[in-house]
């Protein structure tokens, strides 16, 4: 039997992809890479809308209200992934992804409707808050559904590859956000982009929409969830079997902390977090970061294939592991040659000029702050965010347990202390950095690209092949990460069970990255502390992996549910 299995695989790994199949991989693609591109919408304008929809609020309550409208999206789709994957599991896969990409779409058309609070009033940012609520609920959903669908169209020895074109959506819907943004506010102007230009890419998704909706009403259902409806092995219940019966939860916990969970922070680092640390704390402006990381995008994006190809052939287990592996050690040199490069200048200080925060260490807190409503207003607290914001590498000096904490001070190049109780402390502390050696905020050594093309300079070429390497690394986790969710888990309650892990993953474990790297950084004083985070878990899903999850390139998903679950065993 397994003479005769092995046989077959090796028959329908060198045939060539049918005119179904190329169908079934373009419609799932094409409206995963739209839902995708209309999530990151939202996350490349949160200023601007916050400034259309919380008019009425001063600015720092504005922005708190836009990053917890942004931060609801990442937290209601462990929500969507439960809510869609039941029905997905019991209606069918092509039903409720169609469901997904309607929710999302018409979600997103209407942000670029809707009128603003100066209007309507309170009205505006509720109707947006659920309109973001809605979003994350379809993409939750979304992933599940079409990874679950291309996987039962491949054929055995060739899911890795079928899946992989589902993998390079999120990465294509980021890069085509940027571009649209990008081409959008050239075309207009800053002036008008900001009065009404933001509403352009909204509005245009509606294309999109229509193109997606029209692909995947013409398709079939996929023949693994035919085949269970004819032999009525479906599930009555598929949440409380996913997640109820311990042999089933089992596997949904490992392959979250033994694949998910270290394939988030590798993603969310290689293209978000190196977005962050370059505009952020490096300080390149915002087009020129767009345009490397965009430019990192387009160079290293084939990895998805590649990757999803090459696990057909060797197995899942050894490309993702191994990205988590080459990611956390490699990260610090990496990061810190993008600081040389970057912003030499800032570098040259970083490793020359010592800086102290002189205070009682009890009264610092960790300021940890993931959808920007919290307060940190300890003297303590104000000079090391100070000079996070500023970039500064700093050490802490202990004053002794008693010392009032009006007596919290900075002191620069061993020049007289700075005390953060002081009303001039801003000007004080930005002239005494200028006055020691950081650059000012016109340092000529700031990377700056002049247009697309401008990537022949050995300073950007260099950048941008970092942020390529940071690109492969998420290549080689999230290429194979579809087709060995689908294997862990039988047809029955597939859809529901592989949801769940994923969504928990990139959506709690990779979407809180930024917000815990921060703290850790404002914490140590150092601009890298904060890569040990995504290193930390991708070791931990290494080491878990390794130990837990099995291999499942060879795995016959569309044998009998007995099968499948002793295969698991």
């Amino acid at each position: 039997m397994s003479t005769v299995y092995s046989s077959t695989v090796a028959a329908e790994r060198n045939r060539p992809m049918t005119k179904e199949e190329r169908k079934v991989i373009l419609g799932s693609s094409l409206g995963t890479v739209f839902e995708w591109y209309d999530f990151y919408l939202y996350g490349s304008l949160a200023g601007l809308i916050g400034t259309h929809f919380f008019s009425q609020y001063p600015e720092g309550t504005r922005n708190i209200f836009a990053l917890l409208t942004f931060a609801a999206g990442f937290l209601v789709r462990p929500f969507g992934a439960i809510v869609f994957g039941r029905i997905g599991d019991l209606v069918g896969r092509k039903y409720t992804f169609l469901v997904t990409i309607l929710i999302m779409g018409a979600s997103t058309f209407i942000v670029g409707l809707l009128p603003g609070s100066d209007t309507i009033g309170i009205l505006a940012p509720i109707l947006l808050i659920v309109l973001r609520c809605l979003q994350g609920l379809a993409l939750g959903g979304e992933y599940g559904g079409a990874a679950t669908y291309v996987a039962e169209h491949a054929p055995n020895g060739r899911r890795g590859f079928y899946t992989s074109f589902i993998q390079i959506t999120a990465t294509a819907g980021l890069f085509l956000s940027l571009l649209v943004i990008l081409g959008v506010r050239t075309w207009i102007g800053e002036a008008a982009f900001a009065e009404w230009g933001w509403r352009v890419p909204f509005l245009l998704s509606v294309v999109l929409l229509g193109i997606s909706v029209w692909i995947r009403s013409t398709l079939n259902e996929s023949p693994a969830f035919k085949k269970m409806k004819e032999e009525g092995t479906g599930s009555k219940a598929p949440l409380s079997e996913a997640f109820g019966q311990w042999k089933n939860a089992k596997w949904a916990l490992l392959a979250l902390l033994g694949l998910t969970m270290g394939q988030a922070v590798v993603w969310y680092t290689g293209q978000f977090y190196a977005l962050f640390f370059l505009g952020s704390i490096l300080k390149v402006d915002g087009p020129t970061t767009n345009l490397l990381i965009a430019w990192a995008l387009l160079l290293g994006s084939g990895g998805f294939v590649l990757f999803g190809w090459l696990s057909d052939k060797i197995g899942r287990k050894p490309i993702i592991l191994g990205g988590c592996l080459l990611a956390a050690l490699t990260y610090f040199p990496l990061f810190k040659l993008l600081t040389a490069e970057a912003n030499p200048a800032l570098h040259q200080a970083q490793q020359t000029i010592p800086v102290q925060v002189l205070t009682n260490p009890a009264t610092c807190s960790f300021q940890f702050n993931p959808v920007g409503t919290a307060r940190f207003t300890q003297p303590c607290d104000i000079a090391k965010a100070a000079l996070s914001r500023a970039s500064v590498q700093y050490s802490v000096e202990a004053l002794p347990a008693n010392t009032a904490d009006a007596e919290t001070a900075i002191r620069i190049n061993n020049g007289a202390p700075i005390r953060a109780t002081d009303p001039t402390f801003a000007q004080q502390l930005s002239a005494g950095l200028t006055a020691a050696g950081y650059p000012a905020a016109s340092n000529p050594s700031v990377v700056k690209m002049a247009g697309p093309f401008d990537v022949f300079r050995e300073q950007t070429a260099v950048i941008i092949g970092v942020l390529t390497i940071l690109v492969i690394y998420v290549t080689m986790v999230y290429g194979p990460i579809a087709a060995a969710l689908v294997e862990l888990f039988p047809t029955r309650i597939r859809y529901t069970s592989m949801s769940l892990p994923y969504h928990i993953g990139n959506g709690w474990f990779g979407g809180l990255l930024p917000a815990t790297s921060l703290a850790m950084v404002a914490q140590t004083g150092d601009i890298y502390y904060g890569l040990w985070y995504p290193i930390v878990i991708a070791v931990a899903t290494v080491i878990i992996g390794a130990i837990f999850i099995p291999e499942t390139k060879d795995r016959d998903i569309f044998a009998a549910e007995e099968s499948g679950n002793n295969a698991r065993a």
